[in-house]
């Protein structure tokens, strides 16, 4: 008997989907309570690329996760989490105290904000597995056989110099294999400087084809005279059409393998209720998707679903307009949702939440 997962497509020519980075541990105190008060966590497991790879899962996509988790409860248990959720998790390394003495898996810590209290991360995943293990050892070119599509997120290389080069020998072997790249900045603070991940991250854009988020990234008006200023100087974080359009313009311009640039805005109204909408160039345009406003169950991983929305909609060729509101849509969705992942397994659902339909189903 063929043995296959019923929920994910049958048709051996569907994209298949991989991704890279660190998985995990949350904790977070229930009921909106803050760290010091709470005598509890709630425990689920998450981290960008991750999340990602979860929600493509849950929409039928082929999709695979790598990383490095500790050979022992912590990080078995992360694992079947992602298998739980249909993520294939084949190439994933579970590690020993020989090949990464610390053996842990990193954690964070939510303290989900309410009204006027925002949402709070501590992060203690210093010397996590996927920080102490040794990529020379993994064969990156058998890693990526038979994938379409690579997603990569600025976080893993903040975390160690080994992902460092594990990120760039990534972005590397998939462009000679002609996979689609994509690529989100994903600035963290608390891992590295802003002028550091502006650094690196733009040696990663001459191999990008599709880029969420216009920062962390340098985008010097001259090359060889930066006193002269990036063209994103000045731009306000809730930027008109013409000022987004114009900075798509410059990233082409310099960048001319990059085929598609998105990026979502956020009004936060207070700490519960936010609008998002978002801008995509795409075939020479530049679209802006509808605003879309709500209540917040959880926001962290909203970023996450929003890529993981885009990417969906691409693989399955949507038309321009509908692969922006179907990306605003998607991350809309995962902000009603606990955890850290767009866990929503209906197209649908995206979909009608796309059309601003927001009747009960049955």
């Amino acid at each position: 008997m063929e043995h296959y997962n019923p929920l994910l497509s049958r048709d051996t020519d569907a994209p298949k989907f991989i991704t890279c980075g660190e998985i995990m541990l949350r904790l977070t105190p229930p009921n909106y309570e803050k760290i010091r008060m709470t005598s509890s966590f709630e425990a689920s497991y998450g981290g960008s690329e991750a999340n990602i790879a979860l929600a493509l899962a849950n929409l039928g996509v082929d999709s695979t996760f790598f990383s490095v988790v500790p050979n022992n409860s912590l990080g078995k248990s992360a694992v079947r989490m992602l298998r739980s959720n249909d993520v294939h998790c084949t190439p994933m390394i579970l590690a020993t105290q020989q090949d990464v003495p610390t053996h842990r898996l990193g954690t964070y810590y939510l303290e989900t904000g309410y009204g006027i209290r925002a949402s709070k991360v501590t992060y203690d995943r210093k010397h996590s597995a996927i920080t102490e293990y040794d990529f020379s050892r993994v064969d990156l070119e058998a890693l990526l056989d038979g994938y379409d599509w690579l997603h990569l997120s600025g976080i893993t290389p903040a975390l160690a110099p080994n992902c460092r080069a594990l990120t760039m020998d990534l972005l590397k072997t998939a462009k000679k294999k002609g996979l689609t790249v994509s690529f989100d900045g994903n600035f963290r603070s608390s891992l590295w400087s802003w002028e550091d991940a502006r650094d690196f991250c733009t040696e990663c854009l001459p191999y990008v084809d599709v880029l969420l988020g216009i920062e962390p990234y340098h985008l010097w008006k001259d090359e060889n005279d930066h006193s002269k200023g990036d063209w994103k100087d000045g731009v306000p974080l809730q930027p008109s059409y013409e000022q987004q359009d114009e900075i798509f313009q410059r990233f082409i311009e310099r960048y001319p393998n990059i085929k598609c640039i998105a990026r979502h805005v956020r009004y936060a109204h207070s700490g519960s209720e936010n609008s998002l909408k978002a801008f995509m160039w795409l075939d020479g345009h530049t679209f802006e998707s509808k605003l879309f406003t709500f209540n917040i169950l959880d926001r962290v991983g909203g970023g996450d679903a929003f890529a993981s929305g885009l990417i969906y909609s691409m693989l399955h060729n949507y038309k321009a307009m509908d692969i922006i509101n179907f990306a605003v849509a998607s991350s809309a969705i995962k902000h009603t949702i606990h955890g850290d992942a767009n866990i929503t397994d209906d197209v649908g659902t995206i979909r009608n939440l796309m059309n601003m339909n927001y009747d009960i189903k049955r």
